[in-house]
């Protein structure tokens, strides 16, 4: 009992932490920055930027496999971390062009994972493409629309580069993909 109040003291109960259970939060938290921090430094060549914020998420959603909605949360965060480094006409749009992107490398992920591909080497390839495309088609078009650019424009100057970039952001989710995983499973492979 506390003898200043009359009150009798709770017990202090501890709860174990489950040891892995949050630690997709911590490499998406992780990976997300990584990527920040290349996005804003990398130099543009030729028109041409890796988005290494998509490589990244890419690298989370086909690592840990997150729900739907997870993968929205993840496309979010993305979307407005990117708004401060964009050098783009109009930030905002990233918010919802990586929304999209994160939902459909999400949904390809799953889908690969019922016909039975989930274990396919060019998945990280694959889904970093499309992923790109899905992104970087939605936000050139909101960018097209925004500046009132003709659809040719879209389609023969912003398309084109949208896929080399979708291209750059395969590879390096391809490249990227084995040694996080490594870094991901690294207590299970110590076992």
């Amino acid at each position: 009992m506390d003898e200043r109040n009359n009150k009798p003291v709770p017990q202090l109960i501890e709860v174990e932490p489950m040891q892995d259970g949050y630690r997709w939060v911590a490499i998406t938290a992780m990976l997300l920055a990584i990527g920040i921090i290349l996005h804003t430094v990398s130099p543009n060549v030729g028109g041409v930027t890796p988005n290494w914020t998509i490589a990244m998420y890419s690298i989370v959603i086909n690592l840990t496999r997150p729900k739907l909605s997870q993968a929205i949360g993840i496309g979010f965060i993305a979307g407005l971390t990117l708004v401060p480094s964009s050098k783009s006409a109009f930030p905002l749009g990233n918010v919802a062009s990586e929304l999209a992107g994160a939902t459909v490398c999400c949904l390809l992920v799953e889908a690969m994972g019922k016909i039975g591909i989930s274990e396919w080497k060019l998945r990280p390839f694959i889904t970093g493409f499309v992923a790109t495309m899905t992104s970087g088609g939605l936000f050139t078009f909101i960018l097209k629309l925004i500046l009132g650019l003709p659809l040719h424009v879209w389609i023969y100057a912003m398309l084109p580069v949208v896929a080399i970039v979708g291209l750059l952001n395969g590879l390096i989710t391809f490249f990227l993909y084995a040694p996080v995983r490594k870094l991901f499973y690294f207590q299970e492979d110590e076992k």
